[in-house]
């Protein structure tokens, strides 16, 4: 009676819709704290990226969850099951680290099946689930090779096929896709996307590449000094970042430290530190206050240009072009404005470019821009 009532007991608490929590964590290493107060609920069969610049904690967070390192304080759920106790390879996760951890001495089938060889699965079991896992990543035919005989992109999937061969609750991705080049970067982002879509198993990676996040993510996390800025939606993240550093951490933008001179619910009138007067749209997270010091942010590809005075619009200034780049799909601006600011512009491609040094004039609507509290 007692097993059956812990076994329900488990059940229950296991039925949050999470599949990982990280409750008030941190982490220190030689009294210095890398992860700070990290708290995070990653919903069962989610894709959650975890984004942020080099040393900001996000791989010491995601080692957490796999227990290669243990909080100094705060706690990892997995499943709702406390994780302190429980060392790595007893967790429900594995891991796909960005050099693939390949054993070069075996052959592909070899290396996929280690792990169920070292929990002693059956001989029937082991073949049964390599040849599933081979299937997946679509791998059937390279079984007999060794690591050193196949591309970046195969030894790839080697690697996730040997995480998923286990049947893990969760896989941890360590920037999964950081040793390939951009071409097959890009396809190995569709696979991973359909792979996810196929097993509805959870997905936590972390990751510094903005697109890569935005690209494949349900949610991110945005994470700078060790703590969690944001974690959102791939669009409201783009759309409505919370802070200075995500909208400049996230895609391109422009941003213009100012002052608020005026509110009304449904706009703001702020005045820059070099005297641009901007007409602005307070923050959707209500995390925009009604006076006081912000930033304005303003996404390149909502500018607009002009050779001649835009007279109808909230937010126009005059200045020239610094420098103009064909980038194909695009044409990106440098602008020098006469304040002396200078802001980026993404215009889709033109046949006649403008020289650098032509008077323009720059121009936004007031909901093309956010203002963010400092």
């Amino acid at each position: 009676m007692s097993q059956i009532l812990t076994q329900n007991q488990q059940v229950t608490r296991a039925d949050t819709g999470f599949d990982v929590e990280l409750r008030k964590v941190f982490k220190v290493f030689a009294g210095e704290t890398v992860v700070r107060s990290v708290d995070l609920n990653i919903l069962r069969g989610e894709f959650f990226s975890i984004l942020g610049p080099s040393g900001c904690g996000k791989t010491t967070t995601l080692r957490l969850i796999a227990g290669f390192e243990t909080p100094s304080a705060g706690e990892v759920l997995i499943q709702g099951q406390p994780m302190t106790q429980v060392p790595p390879y007893r967790r429900p996760v594995n891991t796909v680290f960005q050099s693939y951890a390949l054993f070069n001495h075996l052959t592909v089938q070899e290396n996929i099946a280690f792990g169920l060889r070292l929990k002693k699965r059956s001989k029937a079991e082991i073949e049964t689930r390599v040849k599933e896992a081979l299937n997946l990543v679509k791998m059937e035919s390279f079984a007999n090779r060794f690591p050193g005989q196949l591309s970046g992109g195969q030894q790839q999937r080697v690697a996730l096929a040997r995480a998923l061969v286990n049947r893990p609750a969760v896989v941890l991705l360590d920037e999964p896709l950081g040793a390939l080049d951009l071409k097959l970067r890009k396809e190995m982002q569709v696979e991973l996307t359909n792979l996810h879509r196929e097993l509805g198993l959870t997905f936590v990676m972390v990751t510094h590449d903005q697109e890569e996040a935005l690209s494949l993510s349900d949610r991110i996390a945005v994470m700078n000094q060790g703590r969690v800025e944001q974690v959102d939606t791939p669009s409201r993240i783009y759309e409505q970042p919370l802070t200075p550093f995500v909208a400049d951490f996230i895609g391109d933008t422009n941003l213009f430290p100012g002052k608020i001179e005026g509110s009304h619910p449904a706009m703001l009138w702020v005045i820059t530190e070099k005297g641009l007067k901007m007409k602005v749209k307070p923050s959707e997270m209500g995390n925009t206050p009604s006076s006081g010091r912000v930033v304005i942010s303003v996404r390149p590809e909502r500018i607009q240009v002009s050779h001649t005075q835009p007279g109808d619009q909230v937010n126009w200034f005059k200045g020239r072009f610094v420098n103009v780049m064909y980038l194909g799909t695009h044409v990106h601006y440098l602008v020098e404005l006469d304040s002396g600011d200078r802001l980026t512009v993404m215009q889709p491609s033109v046949l006649n470019l403008p020289d650098a040094d032509t008077p323009i004039y720059v121009y936004w609507a007031f909901d093309d821009c956010l203002a963010i509290a400092t």
